[in-house]
């Protein structure tokens, strides 16, 4: 089996995490988290990478390659927005496919790639921890295990895993009651 703890990045303003989203990832990082980790990601966007950055330092996985996955950011994140907005309050991939289906079916492909390469290239046994956003979270989870997972809020993760090349969500797990 092999393992990917993805998170959406906590709170924001712009591109960078917040005084707020920082304290919060610190706390994430002392409450939540499962290591070791064979690697740490993130899509390449400054707020994932901020908090890829804390909770490495947290996991005290500093040696272990942290990178940007290629193709786990979309490129076309304002149709995602767009998307979204028109899917109205507290929409999901499967409502924003009601919207947009070229783009939820096109996006679902590719981020789902990205994930899977992430798998791909973990040995058996091994645990990432993958720092994204959402909607594009739940896009590559649905993708990749043919389950529509709830919108991820800040902060929050599901854990994926493979077994013997199925793909699910399983419940979160904590080393903490929290």
């Amino acid at each position: 089996m092999r393992y990917v703890e993805l998170f959406r990045h906590t709170d924001n303003d712009g591109d960078s995490l917040t005084p707020e989203g920082i304290a919060k990832a610190e706390s994430i990082g002392r409450e939540r988290l499962n290591p070791p980790y064979v690697f740490f990601g993130s899509t390449g966007a400054h707020r994932a990478t901020q908090m890829l950055q804390i909770l490495q330092r947290a996991a005290e996985q500093e040696d272990v390659p942290a990178t940007a996955v290629p193709g786990l950011r979309s490129s076309v994140e304002d149709r995602w927005r767009a998307a979204a907005g028109a899917a109205g309050r507290g929409a999901t991939v499967e409502t924003m496919r009601e919207v947009d289906p070229d783009l939820v079916e096109k996006e679902t492909l590719l981020l789902s790639g990205a994930l899977r390469a992430v798998f791909d290239a973990l040995p058996e046994g091994g645990r990432a921890l993958v720092i994204g956003h959402s909607p594009t979270n739940e896009a590559a989870v649905l993708g990749l295990t043919g389950q529509v997972v709830d919108p991820i809020g800040k902060g929050e993760a599901v854990l994926v895993v493979e077994d013997h090349g199925r793909f699910q969500v399983d419940p979160w797990p904590s080393n903490h009651s929290s």
